[in-house]
């Protein structure tokens, strides 16, 4: 197996909105460089970046997948990302360690808003960038149209590498104005080319278009723009070294045309990947944390330094196996190897090691530096993990993982299967991160959340198609607050019980209080003389915290009061910690009661991110889900709505969201803060909770 090194290494994520034709591009780029001999279909199912039984039923992509091909000498390693918000997730950790991010737009329907999502990542990290703009075959194709849309939503220096000769059904010719010459493709199958000189009816296009290049390039570096002057253009050489340092300081977007489904213009993309699109080595140093300190170190992508890689995806498939999918940043690795995880400080040994293509992997016995491979599934290793030499104890930042944007609860059909729902969603979690799962002891439910209803949904069929376990995702139980708005100057319980022998005696009076929002529970002794022993002081207390965790109103905690205890009698034999742990609670129920009790409930900040004319619409919903509006601000065609909504009303909002804006709106919230529920909804959700009581 011939091996590779990062000079020879390209690393590039496929990313875009649901449809724009990924897969089939990565399976249109395996045939063309001869890693597999025949061309699956997605209609079919036997596409090699799409094989799991999920995707091959829904026909999309559901999880990244790591494929490799050869070209021209160089190894390019393709991660496929999907298109479905419900799985952005996998798109950030494949972004995280690519080297080129490159962006697959329809030629009709320009750039959609997955693009824009997984894009605004791309901005944020300075990821070097390219776009294609692909199905140019489609009737309604519209290059040129789609190009001003790629530079005013995407990069304003984005810059035509090739253009489409006969645009349309008919496609087969691209314009290549690097090379300056036409390409012919004869059909998808083929893997032969026909190059020629640029037709009449192209040249003066060409040319405009190459001198804009030019100027684009001479801009991105003052020696550049200074021999640019001098000579009124630049050399070959002068523009294909400015053209990768111009892309790798994100200050340039090269643009091609291509239809991935007939097989057009594949191969002046792959050339110009091996070219121009930067080797891991070309990049900017990553920057490390040292184990347990806080100093940082810069770690060189060198292949006679330390071993050290970040695992960024868990694969568990029937007949695939455990695998841990990484990418090395520093070192050599060979099978056998023991590395640490400065996550846990666990040790783990490197069994075999592979390369993937989708579910096929290839045995290597070396990888080095800039590669991306995969491990039989470790011991203590999961997604986001660094593995390292002991000698180089190194934390490498792991991979950003979205907001949950949607909840439900688990409700299991049949008792008893609690292990194996744990296990399940353990395994649905490694694999996909962004889907989260924690039990919520407060609600006494298990919650899962994530990024979509379908990620949801797909959780629970992994439930039952491995474990034969079947559970429904339930609304979840909101996590209401209870606290008082007056105050009561005397709750007063006595707990008094005899029944032979020593009996039982406590006996309080307290005083409640409001406290400011966020300040919490204070307890205040203020007994004076000793008409309660200082002994059953703590007892006292300890009955109003358990009283104040099970709440009065609704079962919910009991937050922001002042408690003081100012009086009360005790007997000298009956007398216990039990007696006043009761008769706390007890009075602390009546004080509560009288003091003008509310209820409160968790607020989520809302950020919402819709084309403008959804923009009616989703306020409209907003108003009618409680919400209020905070303000607007504009991002392009988009309209950014914020504003603050009830938890209670965000169920499976990110459904509607997308029901109401045609599949164009997304958003994201994090909490806020508890604020008063109002009466008449305070009042339903009280006899909910009484209802409920009575069924149990």
């Amino acid at each position: 197996m011939k091996e590779f090194t990062a000079e020879s290494i390209r690393n590039i994520a496929l990313i875009g909105h649901g449809g724009s034709g990924k897969t089939t591009l990565a399976e249109v780029m395996l045939y063309k460089s001869g890693e597999i001999n025949r061309i699956g279909s997605i209609d079919e199912g036997n596409t090699i970046s799409d094989f799991n039984k999920n995707e091959i039923d829904r026909q999309i992509s559901i999880s990244s997948s790591a494929l490799n091909l050869e070209w021209k000498n160089n190894k390019v390693n393709v991660l496929d990302t999907p298109g479905y918000s419900d799985f952005i997730g996998q798109v950030f950790s494949c972004l995280h360690v690519c080297d080129t991010a490159v962006a697959v737009v329809k030629s009709a329907e320009g750039v959609e808003v997955g693009t824009e999502a997984t894009w605004d990542y791309v901005k944020r990290h300075n990821i070097p960038a390219a776009v294609i703009i692909n199905k140019v075959d489609n009737e309604h194709s519209n290059f040129n149209g789609t190009v001003d849309i790629v530079k005013d939503r995407l990069h304003n220096d984005a810059t035509v590498i090739s253009f489409p000769a006969n645009e349309g059904i008919n496609f087969n010719t691209v314009v290549d104005i690097i090379k300056m010459k036409e390409v012919t493709f004869s059909g998808v199958s083929v893997k032969e080319i026909k190059i020629s000189d640029i037709s009449e009816a192209h040249k003066a296009d060409a040319e405009a278009m190459r001198e804009q290049l030019i100027e684009k390039i001479a801009e991105s570096s003052e020696d550049l723009m200074n021999k640019f002057f001098e000579e009124g253009t630049l050399s070959e050489e002068d523009l294909k070294k400015g053209l990768k340092t111009a892309l790798i300081k994100g200050s340039f977007v090269p643009i091609f045309a291509m239809s991935a489904a007939k097989g057009v213009g594949i191969n002046n993309f792959l050339d110009y990947v091996t070219e121009y699109f930067p080797a891991p080595n070309e990049r900017p140093s990553i920057k490390a944390k040292i184990l347990d300190k806080e100093d940082v170190v810069e770690i060189k992508m060198d292949d006679k330094g330390e071993p050290a890689l970040l695992v960024f995806k868990s694969l568990s498939e029937p007949h695939v196996g455990e695998l841990s999918i990484f990418k090395i940043y520093s070192g050599a690795l060979h099978a056998g190897m023991d590395l640490q995880n400065t996550k846990n400080e666990k040790s783990e040994r490197l069994g075999q090691l592979f390369i993937l293509n989708g579910k096929n992997r290839k045995e290597v016995t070396n990888m080095y530096a800039g590669d991306i491979g995969a491990v039989v599934k470790l011991k203590d290793t999961h997604a986001g993990n660094t593995l390292c030499s002991k000698n180089f104890s190194v934390i490498i930042d792991p991979f950003e993982i979205p907001n949950p944007v949607i909840r439900g609860a688990i409700k299991p059909r049949s008792k008893g299967d609690e292990d194996k729902i744990s296990s399940g969603l353990h395994i649905a979690h490694e694999e996909d991160p962004s889907l989260q799962v924690q039990f919520d002891p407060e609600l006494s439910q298990t919650i899962l959340s994530g990024q979509g209803e379908l990620q949801l949904d797909l959780a629970v069929k992994l439930l039952k198609d491995r474990y034969n376990v079947e559970v429904d995702i339930v609304e979840p139980r909101i996590p209401y607050r209870e606290t008082i708005k007056g105050r009561c100057e005397d709750a007063e319980f006595k707990h008094k019980k005899q029944s032979g022998g020593r009996g039982q005696y406590g006996h309080v009076h307290l005083k409640l209080e409001p406290q400011p929002r966020g300040v919490g529970f204070e307890f205040v002794d203020a007994i004076v003389g000793g008409v309660v022993p200082g002994r059953f002081i703590p007892a006292v207390e300890k009955g109003l915290n358990e009283i104040m965790n099970k709440g009065i109103l609704t079962g919910s905690k009991v937050i922001d009061i002042k408690v003081t205890l100012f009086d009360g009698t005790y007997h000298n034999v009956d007398s216990d910690e039990v007696s006043f742990k009761l008769a706390a609670s007890q009075a602390f129920k009546k004080g509560f009661l009288e003091a003008k009790p509310m209820l409160l409930e968790p607020i989520y900040e809302v950020s919402i991110k819709v084309p403008e004319e959804f923009m009616g619409d989703v306020m409209g919903d907003i108003s009618s889900r409680r919400g209020k509006i905070l303000g607007m601000d504009s991002e392009g065609p988009f309209q950014i709505i914020k504003a603050r909504v009830p938890l209670a009303e965000l169920y499976k909002y990110s459904t509607q969201l997308r029901s109401l804006t045609s599949g164009r709106g997304v958003h994201d919230r994090k909490f806020s803060s508890y604020e008063e529920v109002p009466k008449d909804f305070e009042a339903k959700v009280i006899a909910e909770y009484q209802k409920s009581r009575e069924e149990e």
